[in-house]
């Protein structure tokens, strides 16, 4: 079939768009290709994101709905790797790469940015509060204990109206003070509009042993650091409107493991690689720029059933806890014809099990989430507080192609993908649901030993509900929709055998 020496070109010319927007933070996919290269071996890339991201306010965002523009910012990301075969049995590589992140800004009228007429808490729920507050007065002056304190004020001299006001005017003044607060409160709320952008780097440093030329035995250790940048503005995230966080770069180890098989005569190559978790214990700073309005006015946050304790748990530093996930990548290639092979990659991400709840969002969370509920919808109530960012679901990737040599220097391919997403809906930080792809890559080979590839794939985007931390975990609560969306990807890779 003369395949014996397509195994790079077809397969590399794949690769320089491959992830780039998968389900929730997926984004290299986490290649290990470049290391199942036969001899020496190096190739650094580049690829660059163009989304279109738009929707409209849904569900419980106040009528009219009013339409979101363009919230999905432009990206790119490098990659690196070289493999080298110091002995027939032995090899060692390292791959370099940005494996998750996020890149999004909202922008023109909408819940997702700030404006004058924005409230603390919803409408209703102020409403309510002024609600119990003046029926809680209205009890009190009914009652024995009132009826007490207006006898003693006689006593003294006051007149029965005098001294029926003094109590009022005692009574009321935690209400007062309240929505003295509120006013405040609302006054403080944030400018600007959300902004979300989270970077993350993987050096992997692969291990590999061929106890018999077809069979490859690798593992290694991974060194991932991740930083980032979170600003919660509009309605839709009510007291949280004004939050901001700022994650400092941090790193920590993970590790990998895999075993690949191949052929080379038919162009088989069958591979596995696992690849852990990795915990990171992130410096992160967080403000809101409610908190001074809540210090002057401890009423706001008494007033809304929120205890001293919490109060002070609020007001107190934490850690933060993130854990990038574990996956797994299954990749195929065999010789169809001659001068052709058949390609496949399986991706499975573990994003059920991730979440961010920077410490003090958290607390405030566990402090106010009780105040979610209502008489109508109970269930709303979020009592153990919620999360900065979750998913539903774990996300499952997969490409199939085919690739053909069209002469000694000139080689092409035609790739499909899919990728289900990661629950919907989906956190207003990343509001599509999978894809569908079609990609197409070319390689030119100069000499036998260097190559040029580029590619370029078009995203059909999933159509997603958007909701809030406060609202994950109830599919029927969601703020806006997001529909008819896509994106392109453009991919440039060098490689040289060496």
């Amino acid at each position: 079939m003369k395949l014996k020496s397509l195994s790079i070109a077809i397969i590399v010319a794949t690769l320089p768009t491959t992830g780039v927007f998968a389900a929730a933070l997926d984004r290299s996919g986490q290649s290990i290709s470049a290391f199942l290269q036969p001899g020496n071996y190096f190739e650094a890339g580049i690829s660059v994101l163009d989304p279109t991201v738009e929707g409209k306010e849904a569900g419980e965002s106040p009528k009219p709905h009013r339409n979101i523009g363009d919230m999905g910012d432009d990206y790119y990301f490098p990659s690196a790797a070289i493999k080298l075969q110091p002995t027939d049995k032995f090899s060692f590589g390292l791959i370099y790469d940005q494996p998750f992140g996020a890149d999004a800004a909202y922008s023109g009228q909408n819940a997702f940015v700030s404006s004058p007429t924005d409230t603390v808490l919803p409408k209703e729920k102020l409403d309510a509060l002024a609600a119990a507050g003046k029926a809680k007065v209205e009890a009190y002056m009914k009652s024995p204990e009132a009826a007490t304190a207006i006898g003693a004020l006689m006593g003294k001299g006051m007149t029965q109206a005098a001294a029926t006001q003094a109590v009022l005017t005692e009574a009321s003044k935690p209400l007062v003070a309240l929505a003295a607060g509120l006013k405040e409160t609302n006054d403080s709320l944030g400018q600007g509009s959300t902004k979300v952008e989270v970077d993350t780097q993987n050096l992997s440093m692969i291990f590999g042993f061929q106890p018999i030329p077809n069979l490859n035995l690798f593992a290694g250790g991974v060194y991932q650091t991740i930083k980032g940048n979170v600003s919660l503005r509009g309605s839709a995230y009510s007291i949280y409107n004004g939050y901001d966080a700022k994650i400092k770069e941090t790193g920590d180890v993970g590790w990998l493991a895999g075993v690949a098989y191949q052929i080379p005569e038919i162009a088989l190559k069958a591979s596995v690689t696992y690849r852990s978790e990795i915990d990171h214990k992130v410096d992160a700073t967080e403000t809101l720029t409610v908190e001074n309005a809540l210090a002057n006015n401890p009423a706001v946050l008494l007033g809304l059933g929120v205890t001293p304790d919490q109060i002070k748990a609020m007001n107190t530093p934490g850690t933060t806890e993130i854990t990038t996930p574990q996956s797994v990548n299954l990749d195929f290639q065999t010789g169809i014809m001659a001068n052709t092979v058949a390609f496949a990659n399986l991706r499975w991400v573990n994003w059920k099990n991730f979440s961010i709840r920077p410490y003090k969002f958290g607390k405030y969370s566990e402090a106010l989430g009780p105040l979610l509920g209502t008489p109508e919808n109970p269930s709303n109530a979020r009592p153990k507080g919620f999360n900065l960012v979750e998913y539903s679901e774990d996300q499952i990737s997969a490409t199939v192609g085919v690739g053909r040599k069209l002469n000694d220097q000139w080689a092409g391919n035609v790739s499909v993908g899919w990728d289900s997403g990661a629950g919907n809906p989906v956190s207003t930080l990343g509001p599509t649901e999978g894809y569908w792809n079609l990609g197409l890559g070319v390689q030119y080979s100069p000499t036998p030993q260097t190559f040029i590839a580029g590619g370029v794939k078009y995203f059909w985007l999933g159509d997603a509900k958007a909701q809030t931390g406060a609202q994950a975990g109830q599919d029927s609560r969601y703020v806006a929709e997001f529909t008819d969306n896509n994106a392109i990807a453009y991919g440039l890779k060098i490689g040289y055998k060496f």
